[in-house]
């Protein structure tokens, strides 16, 4: 039977957003096809935790540290929790185990991998910066925690990516409530038999916190951040910011292509694969002035720089996007372990992605 009339009308409708909505799915399976997004056992911390220490030693994954609002963000304003939890995941397919404590309830430091041991510099707790810096090794199952040479000052909520051997940090802030972030870049040489800490040249551009960084052999990048500036009520606001600098050892830095949008506390040190490097979404800062009630979350596009060719990329969507949180190689997958989904909430998920050749 003929439709006709006003139902002839909402059947045209009807059809054409049953159209749009195979479009978009489309081309949201589009975007990320080839990429393996897999969600494996979630951390022990039903709250999930933010600016944890993350990364592998005798081929298992490490988490410790990290913070949280036991009583659901918002609502816990000033209420935030330290941790010295951590956790050990034995293969993607097994769940969590605590294995140990770090030396302090720590968080918002650089971690990194480097011969079977995982670097932790900086960090903080409730009350202050800290300037200490060790390292955690698991041996026959044991954790076995080492002291390395202290920072020149204290520091929280920088970057840091391994360039070979050494391990560079970049910018960051010396105390709690600091309205002016560090360019300052620092490196220590880890296999040397003591090593030390040194100055490096600065980051150009402005002081920045939670910018995203990455290294290989001979060069270290950082993408993005927040440079602070003093509110009127005379407290830390962030300026969101999309310039990229690369600095190759013993020629200096240079400036880069800005990243698309801007990305502040994406996982860091980012995902290095086929020569490209990839920064899975961060904070760009358009819901800054959201309550967290009707926050969307962060951003869900990653992008890919071709180091190269000095160009970004689209590279897919992500279902799961975090914040604060490190990113860690274990085998041939990249690890994204816990993190905030949104402002003061964090999740106890744990993705891993395997990229696509």
């Amino acid at each position: 039977m003929p439709v006709t009339g006003k139902r002839c009308k909402w059947h045209r409708v009807a059809r054409a957003l049953r159209l749009l909505c195979w479009v978009g799915c489309f081309s949201a399976a589009a975007a990320t096809r080839g990429n393996e997004w897999t969600r494996l056992s979630p951390i022990p911390n039903a709250q999930g935790l933010a600016g944890a220490f993350a990364g592998v030693s005798s081929g298992v994954l490490l988490v410790g540290g990290g913070t949280n609002f036991p009583n659901d963000g918002a609502a816990a304003a000033g209420n935030k929790v330290w941790y010295r939890d951590v956790y050990v995941l034995e293969s993607p397919n097994a769940r969590w185990r605590t294995v140990g404590k770090l030396p302090r309830r720590l968080a918002y430091g650089v971690s990194a991998s480097y011969r079977n041991r995982i670097v932790c510099v900086g960090g903080s707790d409730e009350r202050q910066h800290f300037a200490e810096a060790f390292q955690l090794e698991l041996r026959n199952g044991v954790l076995v925690t080492t002291a390395l040479p202290r920072l020149p000052h204290s520091l929280a909520n920088a970057c840091g990516a391994m360039v070979g051997s050494r391990l560079l940090i970049a910018g960051g802030i010396d105390e709690p409530g600091s309205t002016q972030a560090s360019n300052s870049v620092l490196s220590i040489d880890l296999s040397e038999a003591q090593p030390r800490w040194k100055t490096e040249e600065s980051l150009p551009g402005s002081g920045r916190i939670l910018s995203i960084a990455a290294g290989n052999e001979s060069s270290f990048w950082v993408f993005g951040g927040a440079r602070l500036v003093a509110g009127k009520n005379g407290k830390p606001q962030r300026n969101y910011l999309r310039d990229a600098y690369q600095y190759d050892l013993g020629k200096g830095w240079k400036q880069i292509a800005e990243l698309p949008r801007a990305a502040v506390a994406a996982p860091s040190p980012a995902p290095w694969f086929e020569d490209s490097i990839y920064v899975l979404g961060g904070d760009d800062g358009t819901q800054i002035d959201v309550p967290v009630a009707e926050h969307r979350g962060f951003s869900r596009m990653s992008f890919r720089y071709d180091p190269s060719g000095g160009k970004w990329f689209e590279a897919g969507g992500l279902p799961a996007p975090r914040v604060t949180t490190p990113c860690v190689k274990w085998g041939d997958s990249w690890i994204v372990p816990s993190g905030e989904e949104r402002p003061t909430i964090r999740s106890p998920e744990v993705w891993s992605w395997t990229p696509a050749k």
